[in-house]
């Protein structure tokens, strides 16, 4: 059997209309995947950010399509006001999961959301808007302080992963645990800060991003609405 991270996969730069503007995307397919992970990265970041390519390339080796996209378009990314309206986000993140949905590609697949900081909060918004589409989201230093409303209303296995010495993320995300009533688990990487720099950090993000995607985004995975227990 061909290893995952050997076998062919499919890549190509894409459009996708949200709101009257055209949002820049890159999408990766390995052959035989059977979910797709949609990425929503935090405040002055990209698509191009270095530490989602990182996650998305692991996702893509465990055998899982991804989406690396920006929320905004050039000229929007300027304005503050726009960087954090999280309803705002959330609804360009919902345009691309029905993008998805029509996308001859990937239509089948099931579809989960990777959020980075405030781009978290937006997966966690759109997640509660249209609860029925998506199977499982993961925020990486997210700020779930900042989609307090909506949490109750998640229904996609959670996994929040935040450094040892983020504060006070790690406070809110510890919080936003207990408020969630979904499948959840709060995953803190020692020693790590906001941006998961130090040596192993973000690779320990990766290993747990691909252990909850790989899980909920297979064949037959069923949400049985229990909640894991937080992990130290």
């Amino acid at each position: 059997m061909t290893p995952l991270a050997d076998r062919p996969r499919s890549h190509a730069d894409v459009s996708i209309p949200a709101d009257g503007v055209q949002l820049s995307g890159e999408m990766h397919i390995p052959a035989g995947t059977t979910g797709v992970v949609a990425f929503a990265h935090g405040s002055g970041s990209s698509r191009l950010s270095p530490r989602n390519r990182f996650v998305a390339r692991e996702l893509q080796n465990a055998g899982l399509a991804t989406l690396l996209m920006d929320l905004l378009e050039e000229d929007e990314a300027q304005d503050r006001d726009k960087v954090f309206d999280i309803e705002l986000l959330a609804s360009r993140l919902l345009s691309a999961l029905h993008w998805l949905g029509n996308n001859p590609a990937t239509r089948s697949l099931r579809v989960g959301y990777f959020g980075a900081s405030t781009g978290a909060a937006a997966a966690l918004v759109a997640a509660a808007r249209e609860p029925a589409k998506i199977s499982a989201l993961v925020s990486r230093g997210g700020r779930p302080d900042m989609a307090l409303p909506w949490l109750s209303k998640v229904k996609a296995p959670t996994l929040l992963i935040v450094g040892e010495h983020d504060a006070p993320v790690l406070d809110w995300n510890e919080d936003a645990y207990r408020r969630l009533t979904t499948e959840k688990e709060l995953v803190i990487v020692p020693g790590a800060t906001h941006l998961f720099e130090e040596p192993g950090a973000l690779e320990a993000v990766a290993q747990h991003a691909c252990r909850w995607f790989v899980r909920y985004l297979s064949p037959g995975a069923a949400r049985s609405g229990a909640a894991a227990q937080a992990h130290p």
